[in-house]
């Protein structure tokens, strides 16, 4: 499969978001479905939540092109001969975005989502979609995980899904960190000839090039919790379909470390909860991007910040697979370090303000004010 051809496909994806993407916004705007300012959000006017609608419709703009490609132009049939997991995978994709849509549309309870979530990730799985092994790092060869496999691939994909929602806080965030991590997949999958998932990452990336056109700061739509999830989901069986098809005993290790920032603000914010007394799942202001809007950066310097913090990880994640056994051993350790000492400096384990703080919420409200023209019209 030729660059002109994942280019192509990108291009596609980028093109429809770009031209979906204004026309959701009127349309949510003039239905009332916005993100009202105040509490926890840094936006000081009301904006669209229902950004997630182009990113679904941009994606699946993309794949009509392959379909388009392999039917009337000679492509290699990926889509239309993929077989059961492939199907799998874009009916789950389909169905968290429908979990997602309903909840940006009513709200939803946090155990009505997870068991959404769930039921979503359950189709590409029962299709055939799962981690059947991983490389054994000691003796070499696989490692057989048998039945095991099922509740890991669920975990998986849920899991992925939900550190991408938790990361979407601030103005281009949760898309520039997709789009980095769907850079690093196509790179991966094109190199070890699976092209299906190549295919697909190229498409989600034009996907969240699209959208951040409207989502970086200021931004005049949120892709709310139907996009956000979406990405999360895409990226967790893009994975399965590709990086993680190598038998290399760093397989698993791959993909961790190009969500390593999402993973790290998502396992934080657990023990944060936990250590404190707090409900894991009560929302509160120590994640990532809000430690460092507390240390003075603004909203475009917090997400370039954690946007370089991502491609490094990338690229390490990258060389894992170039390099001996003991420089890989050597670039985790540096890699963890450094992730480790990020994480104290922040604070990410200290305490922090959940909704209804009024104080706090008072701080915040100040520190978003502060950044002229969030939330301006649409450019």
């Amino acid at each position: 499969m030729s660059i002109q051809h994942y280019a192509a496909l990108l291009a596609v994806a980028l093109a429809a978001t770009l031209v979906l993407t204004p026309i959701v916004r009127r349309a949510s705007l003039r239905l009332g479905l916005v993100d009202a300012p105040g509490g926890r959000r840094v936006h000081t006017t009301a904006i669209s939540r229902l950004g997630g609608v182009a990113i679904f419709g941009g994606f699946c703009a993309g794949v009509l092109a392959q379909c388009v490609g392999e039917v009337f132009l000679g492509w290699a049939p990926f889509v239309t001969r993929g077989g059961p997991p492939l199907i799998g995978a874009f009916a789950g994709m389909a169905g968290i975005f429908i979990v997602g849509l309903v909840d940006d549309l009513r709200g939803m309870r946090a155990g009505v989502k997870l068991a959404g979530q769930v039921l979503a990730a359950a189709l590409p799985v029962a299709a055939g979609l799962r981690i059947d092994f991983i490389g054994d790092p000691f003796q070499g060869g696989l490692i057989q995980l048998g039945l095991i496999g099922i509740p890991l691939s669920l975990l998986w994909i849920v899991g992925f899904t939900n550190v991408i929602n938790l990361i979407d806080g601030l103005d281009g965030l949760a898309a520039g960190v997709c789009a980095i991590a769907a850079a690093s997949f196509l790179v991966l999958a094109a190199q070890m000839n699976q092209h299906m998932a190549g295919a697909l990452t190229a498409i989600l990336i034009g996907t969240c090039l699209g959208f951040l056109r409207y989502n970086f700061n200021p931004a005049s739509i949120h892709m709310g919790d139907s996009g956000a999830m979406f990405l999360g989901f895409a990226l967790a069986t893009m994975s399965m379909l590709g990086v993680m098809k190598s038998v290399a005993a760093i397989t698993l290790a791959v993909p961790l470390l190009v969500a390593g920032v999402p993973l790290l603000d998502t396992l934080s914010a657990i023990i944060r909860r936990r250590r404190h007394g707090r409900p894991i799942q009560e929302a509160d202001d120590g994640h990532i991007h809000h430690r460092l809007l507390l240390r003075g950066f603004n909203q475009r310097q917090t997400v370039l910040i954690i946007y370089g913090w991502s491609i490094a990880l990338a690229v390490g994640g990258y060389s894992m697979r170039l390099v001996p056994a003991l420089i890989k051993f050597v670039v985790l350790v540096v890699l963890a370090l450094l992730s480790a000492y990020m994480a104290y400096w922040l604070g990410l384990f200290e305490a922090a303000r959940v909704h209804g703080d009024e104080r706090a919420d008072e701080r915040a409200d100040e520190l978003a004010h502060g950044e002229p023209d969030q939330g301006a019209h649409l450019r």
